[in-house]
């Protein structure tokens, strides 16, 4: 071990690469409780748990490679993302866990969210008006019924891993639970548009891409002003604004 490398880090948590181990430390404990327990449940492969010590938590790294970032280009055959999306598939159709994930908030906290964060995003000059009601009226169609799904509710595309066409592991579980199903696919997708058909066609059944690209704005909407705080740029090539601007 010749260095530790800084994942991830702000005022929550923290995720460090000691070797072949990440550690993963978190201020509130039920976050780690989920992860552990979604991980365990989850029909999709996962990383080992090495050892944990609250609020550390040590798990082994995967192998294989992720499909891209967002903000980069995406890597990977049609056929790798279609893997991904059959794997999607396989955690959404298992047995639900008993609590509810970050992608099951209700339509009315939705929507109570997306209004504040829009006032927000507009007094504070973050980002012109015409843009946020524009990417706020594409967001509505995102916030209807659905049915409860297993989901993992922070899916970038950073948190899956593969080795050419097979999925090696899935990390990241602390927002998992019930929820929307299509929330995974679009934040799977997001900055990604032009691979969304391999994704869906491994995904498998009947995807409203409409309500896909309502949680692109959705989630952008919601996330600029925090990543904006929290040290990370949502206004880098490809990143959430470039996203929100895509839907002008």
């Amino acid at each position: 071990m010749d260095e530790v490398e800084v994942i991830v880090a702000h005022s929550e948590r923290a995720t460090l690469r000691v070797g072949d181990m990440y550690l993963k430390v978190d201020a509130d404990r039920a976050r780690v409780d989920v992860e552990v327990e979604a991980m365990t449940l989850a029909p999709v492969p996962t990383p080992e748990v090495l050892w944990r010590e609250p609020p550390v938590l040590a798990l082994a790294a995967l192998p294989g490679a992720t499909l891209g970032r967002l903000g980069g280009p995406s890597t990977g055959s049609s056929a790798a993302w279609a893997a991904a999306g059959a794997a999607i598939r396989q955690l959404h159709e298992a047995p639900l866990p008993s609590w509810t994930g970050r992608a099951g908030r209700s339509v009315v906290r939705l929507a109570e969210e997306l209004d504040r964060e829009c006032q927000l995003l507009v007094a504070n000059g973050l980002l012109p008006v015409e843009l946020v009601t524009r990417n706020r009226q594409v967001a509505k169609a995102a916030l209807r019924e659905w049915t409860p799904a297993f989901t993992h509710g922070d899916l970038q595309i950073a948190h899956v891993f593969l080795d050419g066409e097979e999925v090696t592991g899935i990390i990241d579980w602390s927002e998992a639970g019930q929820g929307d199903a299509l929330y995974d696919l679009a934040t799977f997708s997001l900055g990604h548009e032009e691979q969304l058909g391999d994704l869906v066609a491994g995904y498998g059944g009947d995807v409203d891409l409409e309500v896909v690209r309502a949680w692109w704005a959705l989630r952008s909407l919601l996330a600029v002003r925090w990543l904006s705080e929290h040290g990370f740029d949502p206004f880098a090539p490809g990143c959430e604004v470039d996203v929100l601007k895509s839907r002008m």
